[in-house]
């Protein structure tokens, strides 16, 4: 890593001099378009690659795509361009694929050949050394039954933990960690990384820098985080349709229950870590919820070249034409791009990435404060809790 970029980068974001630096990628199929257009404007401040400065990069799914193009020296600029021939490539249906009645949708062949050609044979390992950057990648074992870590970090002789995987193959691991239920066949015995709460891998990144490989080499109170989604969209459901779901009961919560419950995991991982219960941790989060809320706030991007979307601007987008936007719709890439774009923009004009995203200047929506208040006083009736269905 170049001592003249990490210096760069420290004073360009407001990062104590001596600090570690971590990144971490949420997964979310192709939205990942959406945070690279916010390492374009982090490398803009800076004036130098990511790979040249950061200490730890960690992601899982398609942040674990964006994390693997970090080690192998890749600038945010040329991360786009091959994300987005990916993007263009990987989702080939299968003949007659279905998620619900014949899955997996979608095959492998192209991602597979495309990982090849720009990973080769490189080990974990390999790009790790070859970078200087500590690596973490998540996968969940459905044979162990358990969530996988494939690590590299370079040489700590405060640990005493093992790299089980540094050997492992590059691309290897991103198959691992992207091979999604019902989208795509699991890897032997790999699944996508996002079927735990590590579809956002922030926390499990910070508990191996800190505890086990990174041990002493990192610490809260020497380290900046920067954790970057991938913009969510966030359910609300109508309350006649909770007891009620428009179409199959079973197909509604399986979708809801396996869709909601990774979300909440990963903003309470974003509540605990904005907390003071990790003593002295720089933590920045950046993020956006699809919803007209949020997306107001941003600078108001044109949308006319966008033949797909009947909006003329951002602004205006409804709720319905956002809750379109599918982790493997590859027509939703462009407009994905001009959100990170307006994202990107207003996080610069805000705080230059120099603290993390809060308060009035948040980008996720939260709970109507007049309707808790409504839902306060239901809570303390008895009439209305004993007329509520049963069955």
């Amino acid at each position: 890593m170049s001592t003249e970029s990490k210096i760069k980068a420290r004073q360009a974001l407001n990062i104590a001099p001596d600090n570690k630096i971590i990144f971490s990628f949420d997964g979310g199929g192709i939205r990942g378009i959406f945070t690279i257009q916010l390492l374009k404007k982090i490398e803009e401040i800076v004036g130098a690659p990511i790979y040249e400065w950061v200490d730890m990069v960690a992601g899982t799914s398609t942040g674990a795509i964006i994390t693997s193009l970090i080690a192998n020296k890749k600038s945010a600029t040329e991360i786009e361009t091959l994300y987005e021939d990916l993007a263009a490539n990987i989702f080939k249906e299968r003949l007659l694929g279905n998620r619900s009645l014949n899955p997996p949708q979608f095959d492998k062949i192209n991602y597979r050949a495309i990982c090849k050609d720009i990973f080769g044979n490189k080990s974990l390992k390999n790009l790790g050394e070859s970078s200087g950057i500590d690596l973490f990648f998540t996968a969940k074992d459905m044979v162990a039954g358990e969530e996988t870590f494939f690590t590299f970090f370079n040489k700590n002789e405060n640990s005493k933990a093992v790299d089980t995987y540094q050997d492992a193959l590059m691309r290897a691991v991103v198959e691992a960690t992207m091979s999604a239920p019902t989208y795509f066949q699991p890897f032997e015995r790999f699944i996508d990384g996002g079927t735990t709460v590590y579809n956002n891998p922030v926390m499990a990144a910070l508990m191996e820098a800190f505890h086990y490989n990174g041990k002493e080499k990192y610490s809260s109170d020497n380290t900046t985080v920067f954790s970057f989604g991938t913009a969510s969209l966030f359910r609300f459901v109508p309350l006649e349709e909770i007891t009620d779901p428009k179409g199959p009961d079973v197909l509604f919560w399986l979708d809801y229950v396996m869709d909601e419950s990774s979300k909440d995991a990963s903003e309470m991982q974003v509540n605990f870590l904005r907390s003071t219960l990790m003593k002295g941790l720089d933590f920045r989060r950046f993020q956006l919820s699809l919803d007209r809320k949020s997306i107001e706030k941003l600078p108001n991007k044109s949308l006319k070249k966008l033949d797909n979307i009947d909006a003329n601007s951002i602004h205006q987008l409804s709720d319905r034409e956002l809750a379109k936007i599918n982790m493997a719709d590859v027509k939703m890439l462009p407009l994905m791009k001009i959100l990170g774009e307006a994202v990107a923009d207003f996080v610069h004009d805000k705080n230059g990435f120099k603290s993390d995203l809060r308060g009035e200047n948040k980008l996720v929506t939260g709970m109507d404060s007049n309707y808790r208040e409504k839902l306060k006083k239901h809570l303390q009736k008895a009439s209305w809790i004993d007329h509520l269905p049963t069955a």
